[in-house]
């Protein structure tokens, strides 16, 4: 039931906080910007003063699936951004940048971000199979398995993607900051756009900040499950 609990009032927070961000860009979108730039040209621009040539700026579908790639060193814009040539724009648009910058200047904690990714993904896949064996097969797990031994290796494969979003904290609000002084400098924005793209990232850095916390309290759970005193 705690689980259940768990699952139930992060799930608000995140559908809240998710709602707030798209009203938030809905909003800021409707401003169109005094620069006149769309959110392809703005990235291009801060691609250019950073001196970074390798990387191309794509449009990809969907609504908020912005991103960088670091593998193929591709910054992918959905269309209302890439389009776009309003405050929120400028914000998702240099964000995503500021990702290519951080991977051009060798930023620490993307490194360590990026080192993590296949750790992480084989921890979720242990995790669901560890899941599928217990729904299926549980009685048997518990009486060939010791049960410490499969609390050892869910606490660990879980902490390890509970470090990894902790990881992604820093990486995100880096980008931002990164983004936000440099549309500042630049004069990309007026004082009340660059306070429309500011708020826009606060809301988009709070959706990282959400599922941490959530994998932190999920974590304390299962500790607590395996650890907590169980003969």
């Amino acid at each position: 039931m705690l689980l259940i609990l768990i699952v139930v009032v992060f799930g608000i927070l995140g559908f809240v906080v998710s709602s707030k961000l798209k009203s938030k860009f809905k909003k800021y979108s409707q401003t169109a910007l005094q620069a006149n730039l769309s959110g392809k040209e703005i990235a291009e621009l801060m691609l250019a003063d950073h001196g970074i040539h390798d990387v191309s700026v794509n449009c990809v579908d969907g609504q908020l699936t912005d991103h960088y790639n670091p593998q193929n060193r591709t910054v992918n814009l959905s269309p209302d951004v890439y389009y776009g040539r309003n405050a929120a724009a400028t914000a998702v648009a240099a964000h995503e940048c500021g990702h290519a910058v951080q991977h051009a200047r060798s930023y620490a904690w993307l490194n360590i971000r990026s080192a993590m990714v296949p750790v992480q993904n084989a921890s979720g896949k242990i995790l669901n199979f560890v899941l599928i064996a217990s729904l299926f097969g549980g009685f048997l797990m518990l009486n060939t398995i010791d049960f410490r031994l499969i609390g050892m290796v869910v606490v660990g494969a879980y902490g390890i993607i509970t470090l990894f979003t902790f990881v992604t904290l820093p990486v995100e609000f880096d980008a931002s900051r990164r983004a936000l002084a440099w549309v500042k400098e630049r004069n990309i924005v007026t004082p009340s756009e660059y306070d429309m793209s500011k708020d826009a990232l606060k809301w988009a850095a709070m959706t990282y900040v959400v599922a941490a916390l959530a994998s932190l309290t999920t974590l304390a759970y299962y500790a607590s499950i395996f650890f907590g005193g169980r003969d």
